[in-house]
């Protein structure tokens, strides 16, 4: 089954931060707090993607008051800091809300994504992923990480389900 195919059965996208939301770098205040830089444009597809139904998962290795506000700016409830083994957290979200691991999109960057990528059934990678990471994806943006490529993943799987196109048109009869 190729990467279209796929995508047309998700109904959640597990997202990674660090090196997918953001660009992977951790600017440290004076103070020693970290910030993080995200994407406009990913939020706003994400956003446009939740009003299709398609819902999404933060799992990230790092827990940061940062990332949590963002999504919780987003809407996204499922939530999961500090988590660098994956794989349970993914069993639970399919568990809890019923899903099968075909119905799964992960879109990931390094190592710690590994074996959320096998499980699925669309693994993702960001274009500067880790190379064993880009072996295990079906599908690669053309974007690297924090720079529009969850936006493009968001592209991907509403355009392979019908969806993309009559967004666009909303935004084009706005008024």
């Amino acid at each position: 089954m190729n990467a279209e195919e796929r995508a047309r059965r998700i109904r959640l996208l597990i997202l990674d931060v660090d090196g997918v939301l953001t660009d992977g770098g951790l600017y440290f205040d004076a103070q020693g707090r970290v910030s993080k830089r995200f994407n406009v444009q990913d939020g706003l597809g994400i956003k446009m993607a939740q009003s299709t139904g398609l819902e999404f998962a933060i799992i990230t290795g790092l827990d940061s008051p940062a990332v949590a506000a963002r999504a919780k700016e987003l809407g996204i409830t499922e939530y999961h800091p500090g988590q660098v083994k994956k794989a349970p957290i993914i069993r639970e979200i399919c568990r809890s809300r019923e899903l099968d691991l075909s119905q799964l999109a992960y879109l990931g960057d390094d190592w710690v994504d590994a074996a959320p990528l096998r499980m699925v059934g669309l693994p993702m990678a960001v274009a500067n992923a880790q190379p064993e990471i880009k072996e295990l994806a079906v599908w690669t943006s053309q974007a690297v990480g924090g720079h529009g490529a969850a936006r493009e993943a968001i592209r991907f799987i509403l355009t392979a389900q019908g969806a993309h196109e009559p967004l666009w048109r909303q935004w084009l009869n706005d008024e």
